[in-house]
């Protein structure tokens, strides 16, 4: 198993979905984690079952990813407890999935947009000293979605691609620091996958039945393992990457 003892990571939407997945990984695998997100009873109860059940050592702090302010007292808050950071994850996002383009409003866009491309430049800035220092990692989450143009997710697909092209600028401009800059595109089932399952049923399916190995991946074992062995020094050599991790649908170039 990959070990990352004394490591500190900052998990976004760290306590629900596949946010609780990646931060269940990374203690498991030794590392000191911060969890961040709107909703503070959320993450209260993620840090409950983190440290009782694997002994973990978890900040949370609360923070909308489009309040640059917020996002800097989080990153103020992580060094005053553990001295460092190693790695960010940016997990979190928020979006009108399920509406076509012609229905999507301005605030559709938005919304995506400050969630997603807004968070992650924030994160990632701010970060960016302690992250020189410790030649660390970042891990952004991108999608199929936009990648492949998947119907009904043209806000979300337009936040994951920016998202994506952030990250091959920073990979390029980051690496004389021994900062590393990687994208992941999951097919995880979430909470978020199925209320999309039940709220549109014949959508689902045409996903699940285009995925090659006919499941969906697993938060912590698939998404989780793969974000820890982006950010351990087993891939000291891999930056600018964009990972599909989707069951063999997302095969490209």
């Amino acid at each position: 198993m990959i070990r990352l003892d004394g490591k500190v990571v900052i998990i976004t939407g760290g306590g629900r979905g596949i946010g609780f997945g990646l931060s269940t990984a990374f203690v498991k695998a030794g590392a000191k984690l911060v969890i961040t997100g709107r909703t503070e009873s959320t993450l209260l109860s993620a840090k409950e079952k983190l440290e009782k059940e694997y002994g973990a050592e978890v900040l949370t702090v609360t923070a909308d990813g489009a309040d640059e302010k917020a996002i800097q007292n989080v990153i103020d808050k992580t060094v005053e407890k553990f001295g460092r950071i190693d790695a960010v994850v940016n997990n979190a996002q928020a979006s009108a999935s399920g509406k076509m383009l012609i229905q999507h409003t301005k605030e559709d866009i938005d919304l995506a947009i400050n969630s997603g491309i807004y968070a992650t430049f924030f994160y990632m800035q701010k970060a960016y000293p302690y992250l020189k220092e410790s030649k660390g990692a970042v891990v952004n989450f991108a999608s199929g979605a936009g990648l492949f143009g998947r119907i009904a997710q043209s806000s979300y697909a337009a936040a994951k691609e920016g998202i994506r092209g952030l990250s091959r600028v920073a990979a390029t401009e980051w690496a004389p620091d021994g900062i590393r800059v990687n994208v992941i595109c999951p097919l995880a089932m979430t909470e978020g996958l199925q209320k999309f399952k039940e709220e549109y049923p014949e959508r689902y399916e045409q996903t699940i039945k285009a995925v090659p190995m006919g499941k969906f991946a697993d938060p912590e074992q698939d998404v989780g393992g793969l974000c820890v062995f982006l950010c351990s020094d087993l891939s000291s050599y891999i930056t600018g990457e964009t990972i599909t991790l989707q069951g063999g649908s997302g095969l490209r170039p």
